[in-house]
């Protein structure tokens, strides 16, 4: 930088020069001083004085041309040192004007118009009075030379008014050009300042974008990624490369700047364009690995979907064989239960069906794995590892292949076990079929049995004693089947042991057998019974065989269904032809209700033959009644109304007196003693008329 202080001097004309003239002013002074003196000294001598005036004047016109041209060689040496400054100032100052290199920053660019307003506020005002007063001092000694008839001055070379005009006009050009150009490479630097921290801006958000996007291009996640990640990764891709198309506009820009850059001659343009061709670089190389990241993932995509309809088929086809193969192992485990020779030969027909299918079901086993095989072989081959097992099935061909194995080592077993089943519902044939000729035999044989029973209870062949020996011969007929009976037993024993629930061959079971022998020994014992009662009805109530054949022809006739009993409505319309008021009004249905209480004390519903004999003997004979044993006990009671324990001690047999006491109720009378018991409700109750 020119040092403008270094060339800044002050120069003082005028004041000055008059002081410098004052000088050789006093020296003038003294002079005239004495030339006083002189005058008055002539005044004293005329002659003297008149010579010595003459003196005087012509020292006083020497001492006056000496002193105007001191005055004159000094004002010529003042003015030839400061046109000497005044142009050594100039001649630094115009290169410095002049320099026109540009600084780097805005700073120094300021530093440097602040330097020239300096110089212009500061420095170049005192040269513009110097210079004023180097032409005023250089007119006033040409004007003083010319009046004191001395020839004109004439400054060294290059130091006339013109030569400094001349410099303080280049001067001027060079200052005015200074000013535009500084101001002009302010502007300059403070656009490339915008365009610098532009670049650094977008640069950096561009850097930070890209920031691992390489990484994420080159990752080799599609490897192991399922179809529906590939098809996620391509959408992201997708969306990235929207994002990449985006970004291209920074780029250019990030260009476009570094391009301006480099035509304003921006100081960094070097770093500017190496980060500016790293960005570029890195640009490219993320196109290129964008195309190949989407080649990639397309490429996965094909084989991926190429692998997913294969396990889609594979999932297709070995569900069901794989259902088939559960049905197979449970059907060929089945605890199977049959009871016929036809069932199980319809189970060994069905096995050996089922055996037949197998060599289809082994082929369609191999394409299920050839598929499975072929989606591998793809994996392989194209570098995809392939993440988890099928996503659309669980069966594996490990699964298949080991059900497979369960079916063939379970086929054989089935066979045998089904060969020994046959052979066991062979055997229980041979049972069934002789349970069956045998119960064929004892069944009907006691069904006509009950029913000849039936009919000798009903008929009244004979008298009753006939009927007796008859039925008697029958009891003994029926013991001695016995032994039929108990062979039924024993071949009904093998059957159970057998676990023979069915037989077709015969409708009749050991349990229907059973009941029915049951049911033979007690109706021919109730048979035997009801006839030896009806003897001892007969003879106790002196009942004829003529009236004893009525009452049975009455019973029978009303015995529609010939079960042996009567019914409500057939007892009363038995009654009603035997000449009993017994018809539907109150007073027959309280007759009614009496007889029936009396026919059918248990109100089972029925009336039976001996029941209905009798009420017949009751109602036809003479025979005791409760009201008859009532007023037999009054008078051993001595006509009260109750009776004592004492009493019935004194007056019957000792067990019949005790049968009494314990079953006769207290007397509950107003006239009741200790000990009293109530004879009328026992006599009653013997009667059934009430409860004892």
């Amino acid at each position: 930088m020119v040092d403008y202080h270094a060339a800044n001097q002050s120069y003082q004309y005028g004041p000055s020069s008059a002081g410098n003239g004052a000088g050789g002013g006093g020296s003038m002074g003294d002079y005239m001083a004495q030339e006083d003196d002189w005058d008055r000294d002539l005044l004293l001598d005329p002659a003297w004085e008149k010579q010595q005036r003459k003196a005087e004047t012509a020292a006083n016109r020497i001492c006056k041309v000496l002193a105007v041209n001191q005055e004159n060689e000094h004002l010529m040496e003042d003015y030839e040192k400061l046109a000497s400054d005044l142009l050594e100032w100039i001649r630094r100052t115009i290169p410095w004007l002049e320099d026109r290199v540009p600084q780097k920053t805005i700073q120094e660019m300021q530093q440097k118009l602040e330097d020239f307003r300096d110089y212009r506020r500061v420095h170049k005002p005192p040269k513009v009075q110097e210079k004023c007063q180097l032409e005023i001092n250089f007119n006033t000694l040409q004007t003083k030379l010319r009046l004191s008839n001395r020839p004109a001055f004439m400054p060294s070379e290059g130091k006339m008014v013109s030569d400094i005009n001349n410099g303080w006009q280049h001067l001027e050009q060079a200052e005015k050009g200074y000013e535009e150009w500084l101001l002009n490479e302010i502007r300059r630097l403070e656009r490339l300042d915008h365009l610098a921290e532009k670049f650094r801006q977008k640069a950096s958000i561009h850097e930070a974008w890209t920031d691992g996007k390489e990484a994420m291009l080159k990752h080799r996640d599609y490897e192991t990624a399922t179809l529906s990640d590939i098809k996620a990764l391509i959408r992201k891709h997708e969306a990235f490369e929207s994002d990449l198309a985006a970004h291209q506009d920074r780029v250019e820009q990030i260009a476009a700047i570094a391009q301006e850059l480099n035509e304003l001659d921006y100081y960094d343009s070097h770093n500017v364009n190496t980060r500016c061709q790293k960005i570029c670089d890195q640009w490219d190389a993320l196109g290129s690995l964008t195309h190949s990241r989407r080649e990639a993932l397309e490429k996965t995509e094909k084989q991926l979907e190429a692998i997913d309809q294969l396990h889609l088929e594979y999932a297709k086809r070995a569900a069901p064989f794989n259902n088939w193969m559960e049905s197979a192992m449970e059907d060929l485990q089945d605890m199977f239960i049959v009871h016929t020779i036809e069932e199980i030969e319809g189970l060994i027909s069905a096995h050996d069906q089922f055996k037949s299918t197998l060599p289809d079901a082994d082929r369609e086993r191999e394409a299920i794995l050839a598929i499975h095989k072929e989606a591998q072989r793809i994996a392989e081959s194209n570098h995809i590892k392939l993440s988890g097992s099928n996503p659309y099935t669980t069966v594996t061909p490990q699964i298949i292949n080991s059900k497979w194995e369960k079916v063939q080592q379970l086929v054989p077993k089935r066979d045998h076990a089904l060969l020994e089943e046959q052979s066991k519902q062979q055997s229980n044939e041979h049972l069934r079929r002789q349970f069956a000729s045998q119960a064929n035999v004892v069944g009907p044989w006691i069904q006509t049995k009950m029913e000849e029973i039936g009919r000798i209870s009903i008929e009244m062949n004979g008298t009753l004693e006939d009927q007796l020996s008859h039925l008697k011969q029958y009891e003994r007929s029926i013991v001695d089947y016995k032994p039929n009976l108990d062979l039924l037993e024993q071949q009904h024993q093998l059957i159970q042991e057998a676990l023979i629930f069915d037989n077709k061959h015969t409708n009749y079971t050991m349990e229907h057998i059973r009941v029915g022998w049951e049911q033979l020994l007690t109706t021919i014992a109730r048979t035997i019974n009801e006839v030896e009662n009806q003897i001892l009805t007969r003879d106790a109530k002196g009942i004829s065989q003529e009236q004893m054949q009525e009452f049975r022809a009455s019973f029978n006739h009303f015995d529609k269904d010939h079960g042996g009993a009567l019914g409500p409505e057939e007892f009363k319309a038995c009654l009603i032809s035997l000449g009993y008021d017994v018809e539907n009004d109150r007073q027959g249905e309280a007759e009614f209700n009496r007889i029936m209480s009396l026919v059918d004390p248990n109100h089972s519903g029925l009336v039976t033959f001996q029941a209905f004999i009798d009420f017949m003997s009751r109602e036809t004979t003479d025979t005791d009644t409760a009201d008859q044993v009532i007023a037999s006990f009054k008078v051993l009671a001595g006509d009260k109304n109750f009776i004592t324990a004492e009493e019935l001690r004194r007056e019957l047999p000792p067990d019949q007196a005790e049968y009494c006491i314990a079953r006769m109720a207290p007397y509950q009378g107003p006239d009741a003693v200790p000990g009293a018991l109530d004879y009328k409700s026992f006599s009653t109750a013997l009667y059934g008329e009430s409860d004892l």
